[in-house]
């Protein structure tokens, strides 16, 4: 199950300052990805090793005080819709306004638990005035400072407890059928892709973007090959989500990403991998999903002998450090390569689920340490001792050693590379974690 939290608030409370802080200070999205924007809308926060997708409801240029109030209701409502809990955020600096107010009174008829968040509280004055905030009538409120980050703490304690364990027997439940959800951008294709893969017109299909508003479960049974689609709404960059639909289809597809075993990332051949392509593939290695990356429209690229090969290098350099992910060129128009891609996407599903026998990886994993070893550290040398697999879904593998601390990123790449060499791992993110024997 995904657990959502929505972001909402008037303008310049510190939203988007509290939405980075809450996943870049707690270790959230780390990824050195170049081209990911700062202010991004949607990320994957982390606390006490639960997991939660935070969606942030900034974002609109007002051309009107008026306007303004009804786009913000409407995000609101969407928020509450959609999310299993809602952060509201005010400022201790302004005080209440009649915005704070309209919002307050949306938000206490819904059913949802509501957060109240006074951000600015960064000093003992401000604190004193931000007592007035308790006027409102929630239950949860807590007082914040999202530049240096006092108060978030106690928040995510309470937010969490609202996030359930996962049980063995929901994963096993999920586990059935294979679920592919195809994800991109708008007007790259999705919608047409699905139905030639099921070959009729599930999904209206049009030129304007984004027509698909919300994800589709389609149950596949052909040639032999059964699995479940999650066809998405696009995701869209965050200045085009002035549309509150757009927004709704983000937090949809985030929740889309989340049900399913492998992503089949479209891209626009013409314009190629984008920074919000970039994006969203990060958010699918975060959240140790496969990933198969086709690129459509092929037909309408020029080609010399190797344009293909160059185009896939070029990709690859985009998405580095993970790299090792299936390309496929294909035309949805034209039919060309359609079926590869569920043979693809299949085998992708399989190296996910591989299960490697213990001695089998110690026997090539050894044989890998002793034949490079780790740098020296302070002296010491560094002993990996023992390999296993993690009983997880994401394949993941505990290394066993002296100094687990000291090991650096190099390493662990060297360590990675030398797993998916030997193990069919293609498409998939692999884990690693290092442990005192």
């Amino acid at each position: 199950m995904s657990f959502t939290v929505a972001i909402t608030g008037r303008p310049n409370v510190g939203k988007s300052t509290f939405f980075n802080r809450m996943l870049e200070e707690r270790k959230a999205i780390v990824d050195n990805v170049s081209g990911v924007t700062r202010d991004r809308q949607y990320g994957v926060g982390e606390w006490n090793g639960k997991s939660f997708n935070l969606i942030d409801t900034g974002g609109f240029v007002p051309d009107s005080e008026d306007i303004f109030e009804t786009e913000i209701r409407k995000q609101v409502v969407i928020a509450i819709q959609e999310a299993n809990a809602v952060i509201f955020m005010c400022d201790a600096a302004t005080g209440i306004t009649a915005l704070d107010e309209a919002m307050a009174d949306i938000l206490r008829q819904s059913k949802k638990p509501v957060f109240l968040v006074v951000n600015k509280v960064d000093n003992p004055e401000r604190m004193l005035d931000a007592t007035e905030f308790y006027s409102m009538g929630f239950d949860h409120i807590y007082f914040v400072s999202s530049i240096s980050g006092s108060g978030t703490g106690e928040l995510l304690d309470e937010l969490v407890k609202l996030i359930p364990d996962t049980t063995a027997n929901e994963a096993e439940e999920n586990r059935e059928l294979p679920k592919f959800a195809i994800i991109g951008q708008p007007n790259v294709g999705k919608s047409s892709l699905l139905n030639v893969l099921i070959g009729e017109e599930r999904t209206i299909v049009s030129d304007i973007a984004g027509t698909t508003r919300d994800t589709i479960h389609t149950h596949y049974n052909l040639f032999q090959k059964e699995f479940i689609l999650i066809d998405t709404a696009g995701i869209r960059k965050k200045t085009k989500v002035e549309e509150d639909l757009e927004f709704y289809s983000v937090i949809r597809a985030i929740k889309a990403m989340d049900e399913a075993d492998i992503c089949l990332l479209l891209l626009d051949a013409g314009k190629g991998i984008t920074a919000q392509d970039i994006n969203i593939f990060s958010l699918a290695v975060r959240k140790g999903k496969g990933i198969v990356l086709l690129v459509n429209k092929w037909d309408l690229v020029e080609k010399a002998t190797h344009t293909a090969r160059d185009y896939e290098k070029e990709l690859k350099n985009r998405l580095a450090p993970f790299t090792d992910v299936p390309v496929l060129f294909i035309s949805v128009k034209d039919k060309l390569r359609i079926y590869k891609v569920i043979e693809v996407a299949l085998q992708v599903y399989e190296n996910r689920r591989r299960k490697i026998a213990t001695s089998r990886l110690n026997e090539v994993m050894l044989k890998a340490v002793a034949s490079y070893h780790a740098p020296v550290v302070r002296g010491n040398p560094i002993k990996i001792k023992y390999v296993t697999q993690l009983p997880t879904v994401v394949p993941s593998f505990a290394f066993f050693c002296n100094y687990p601390a000291d090991i650096k990123q190099p390493y662990k790449n060297y360590l990675e590379n030398q797993l998916r060499a030997n193990f069919n791992f293609t498409g998939v993110p692999v884990r690693l974690f290092f442990r005192k024997k």
